[in-house]
């Protein structure tokens, strides 16, 4: 069994340890239900821009469709020749009649070989502008496979006002040969409009590009911006890689940490991406984390103090009833075990003695007049004297399975296992010596100093029934040492009074 002191220390740390298990089990949930959190916030923001990007493109994609349509609509009127006659207001009706339903049109213009316009949605009579140096019209006169061609940023210059890109489309003769370009400027301000509907938090941003880089339009807006390239940056590396995807990555424009999800426009030239800022995607997340962690970090602060105080409270009722349970076994005066402690151990060792087949010695110790020292020099000197006694005693009853007891009064008792009678002997008459040579001053006594009387029984040889008979054996072996004149030590069995003990009684008196 562990001693009591280790006991005392055990029990109130399992309890604390016991609780620094729980407080970290609680926040091992709480991590985890924060990281799950984490991951949802992230889904969620990752929808939200999957939705908003499909919304824009499709927009996009419808009016791009209509500008296209209508610059179709023009290439097929000039084919008919019946068309170019009507008169010059009705001609105007029929070509560009198609472009009307068209939501931030500029102006559909048909543009010669030469450069110049040569009809013009905006004027019956057209307007004299030089347009042969546009890209939109180089690209048509130097390839006639190109298609519809978006085009760069530029300001117009028929109206000066609203930065536009050209949607056209090659005029070939019927040999093949270069005849013009049919272009309609589409204002950028509706792509600005379009973006701003959209709902991407504070630092969110949407950027629509040509597929060279280009920039179009950017949220948040910045004139500056458009018609940048960008061309070499990390994140437009990873735009031209693949139709479409998504990616952690820093802005190279304002250097704003986004979760960026971009896509090619299907069937024309032309990149979209939408972004939130990490700072909004987990701004929600932050705050209910910040709230969470709190309450998981008082509460497991609360578990660890709650239990920390139990134990120092346990550990106080432990000491308390372990000094207890002491005193309850020991004698406050000597400190040694007191009688019922020694009769415990007594029953428990003849027990094992008569198991065992082995021997066991008993020492009854009596101070000899007593009660003449406690008249002669007081109480306080008779306790300080019962003091000395017992030291002595312990002092000669060193082994792990011995006892010794303050038996009552002036007496005291020792048990020692596995001791023959001759073992016996000579441990009593160590401690008888010891005593005397304290040389405490007893005028009372015989012997003028302060000695004690000492009877000893064994089993060796005998057959008691009981403890009980041991200790009285050692009991009348006492009282014979009494009778023959005190400061001495008798072996039980005794014949008569100490004048007339057998060889088996071994008396010292003091001073022989």
């Amino acid at each position: 069994m562990p001693k009591p002191n280790s006991m005392v220390t055990r029990r109130p740390n399992i309890i604390i340890a016991i609780s620094g298990v729980l407080a970290s089990a609680i926040l091992a949930i709480a991590v985890w239900v924060l990281a799950q959190m984490h991951d949802d916030a992230l889904r969620r923001a990752q929808d939200s821009v999957f939705n908003v990007s499909l919304l824009v493109e499709r927009d996009v994609s419808r009016n791009l469709e209509i500008y296209d349509l209508s610059i179709r609509t023009v290439i097929e009127g000039l084919k008919q020749p019946r068309v170019l006659e009507l008169e010059p207001s009705l001609r105007q009706m029929v070509l560009f009649d198609g472009s009307a339903s068209a939501k931030d049109m500029g102006s559909i213009l048909v543009i010669d070989e030469t450069g110049y316009i040569k009809f013009d949605s905006q004027s019956v009579t057209p307007r004299h502008v030089y347009l042969a140096d546009r890209d939109y019209f180089k690209v048509h006169r130097d390839s006639p496979n190109v298609g519809l061609y978006v085009s760069h940023p530029f300001m117009p210059r028929a109206t000066g006002t609203d930065m536009s890109i050209g949607l056209s489309r090659r005029i070939s003769r019927p040999d093949g040969s270069f005849g013009g370009v049919v272009v309609g400027t589409m204002r950028l301000k509706y792509f600005r409009s379009l973006f701003n509907g959209m709902n991407l938090g504070a630092g969110g941003s949407m950027a629509l590009m040509l597929s060279d880089g280009t920039m179009l339009m950017r949220r948040p807006y910045d004139p500056k911006t458009i018609g940048i390239n960008l061309t070499g940056t990390s994140n437009y590396s990873r735009f031209a890689a693949q139709p479409s995807g998504d990616f952690f990555g820093t802005a190279a424009i304002d250097g704003v940490e986004r979760w960026y999800a971009f896509r090619h426009i299907d069937m024309y030239p032309l990149i979209l991406d939408v972004a939130l800022s990490t700072q909004d995607i987990y701004v929600g997340w932050r705050r209910r984390a910040w709230i969470i962690g709190s309450l998981i970090g008082a509460l497991d602060l609360t578990l660890i103090a709650l239990a920390v105080l139990f134990a120092q409270q346990m550990r106080r009722r432990l000491i308390a009833e372990e000094e207890l349970h002491r005193l309850a076994r020991t004698d406050g005066l000597t400190g040694m075990d007191n009688r019922r402690t020694f009769e415990e151990a007594a029953e428990k060792e003849w027990r094992r003695a008569q198991r065992n087949d082995g021997s066991l010695a008993m020492l009854l110790i009596d101070v000899d007049s007593f009660k003449g020292f406690n008249d002669l020099y007081g109480h306080s000197a008779g306790d300080d004297a019962l003091i000395a006694v017992a030291q002595c005693i312990t002092h000669e009853v060193r082994r792990p399975g011995d006892t010794a007891a303050r038996y009552g009064g002036e007496e005291f008792a020792v048990l020692l296992p596995d001791t023959d009678e001759a073992g016996a002997l000579c441990i009593a008459e160590k401690i008888r010596a010891a005593v005397q040579a304290l040389a405490l001053g007893h005028v009372a006594s015989s012997h003028h100093v302060l000695t004690i009387s000492i009877g000893v029984a064994t089993t060796q040889g005998e057959t008691f029934t009981t403890s009980r008979a041991l200790v009285n054996a050692a009991d009348q072996a006492l009282y014979a040492a009494k009778d023959g004149g005190r400061n001495r030590v008798v072996s039980h069995p005794t014949v008569g009074t100490c004048a007339s003990a057998t060889s088996r009684a071994f008396t010292v008196v003091a001073g022989h």
